[in-house]
């Protein structure tokens, strides 16, 4: 589908410059504020999701003219489980698949604005409390990769048109593909997911690099073990076959999986929000406020655990097989 006439387009972008090492993410649930604040102090590379910038009542992204993500390395995430939950209250969108209340074009534009290092597609994911049937899965499977087409045909466009009056690098610099990512619930899933998003990306060969990034959805409270559904058997798959040079991020993974997935090379990065439900839970059993200062306490604690279990998991051999 690229054009190789029109030679004033950027060729063979790359969707995210990573780290080496493996980076733990924290999640920040506001787009400013003291958790931001103390994110920033601490030094914690972050996850935001795109629904905390979203201002509803004007239907449009706004970033805070002082805020402390403008100064960490944060990522976007599309916030497509919070997309679906507002779905089913509220019934349909205006915007993308009428499940979110953006359009294409107003995420691309945010993203590509707000200065983050890199921000995952527009997705549909499958919880089990969101897709409880096999026709749900297969649906947000294979709408995942329609979503991707789309925007990538918007970023084409955008970028073509950018091209008239600037030089490739400047286009480059100023618009970037998205991070694309799997979805799935069984083995499966994520292998035909894989399949579709080769598919898609490659019709835009030569115009974009391989995906240095992809995402790995729907991680969240998955059981680490199972052989159809477990975490590390999904990985260790995808492992074997992923993009010779792509690399994965596995969207909210479970404390527990971090004495593995780093040592697992081809895996550079992961996030969790784990510990904002542990503050509220522990605030509720303790019968006290879920104050901001029980919340940061929190945060710090869950990424010095979190840090731990990564450098312990680097001086140890994988007990996995991958690419």
């Amino acid at each position: 589908m690229y054009n190789e006439a029109l030679n004033e387009l950027p060729t063979g972008q790359k969707n995210a410059h990573l780290d080496d090492d493996f980076v733990m993410r924290v999640g920040i649930p506001h787009s400013s504020g003291r958790l931001a604040a103390h994110a920033f102090n601490e030094d914690f590379k972050c996850m935001v999701s795109a629904s905390a910038f979203w201002n509803r009542s004007k239907r449009e992204f706004h970033m805070p003219e002082a805020t402390d993500l403008s100064e960490v390395d944060f990522a976007l995430d599309s916030a497509g489980y919070t997309g679906i939950l507002n779905f089913r209250r509220n019934g349909r969108q205006e915007g993308i698949a009428g499940v979110f209340p953006w359009s294409f074009s107003q995420y691309m534009e945010f993203a590509n604005l707000s200065g983050c290092s890199w921000y995952s597609q527009a997705d549909l994911c499958c919880e089990k409390n969101i897709a409880n049937d096999r026709q749900a899965i297969e649906y947000h499977v294979r709408a995942t990769a329609t979503l991707l087409e789309g925007m990538l045909q918007i970023l084409y466009a955008w970028q073509n048109e950018l091209a008239r009056t600037c030089n490739s690098t400047v286009v480059a610099n100023m618009l970037r593909p998205p991070v694309p990512v799997l979805q799935g619930r069984v083995l499966s899933d994520y292998m035909l997911s894989l399949d579709l998003l080769n598919e898609v990306w490659g019709r835009w060969e030569g115009w974009l690099d391989k995906p240095a990034l992809i995402g790995v959805g729907s991680m969240c409270r998955r059981d680490l073990h199972d052989r159809d559904e477990g975490l590390y058997a999904i990985v260790e798959a995808l492992g074997r076959n992923f993009p010779k040079g792509s690399r994965a991020h596995l969207f909210g993974v479970k404390h527990q999986a971090l004495n593995e997935i780093p040592k697992m090379g081809f895996v550079a990065s992961s996030d969790s929000m784990a510990w904002d439900f542990g503050s509220r839970v522990k605030a509720h059993k303790a019968g006290v406020s879920n104050s901001m200062e029980r919340r940061t306490k929190e945060m710090s604690e869950w990424m010095s655990a979190a840090m731990a279990r990564i450098s312990a998991s680097a001086r140890l051999p994988s007990s996995f097989l991958y690419n």
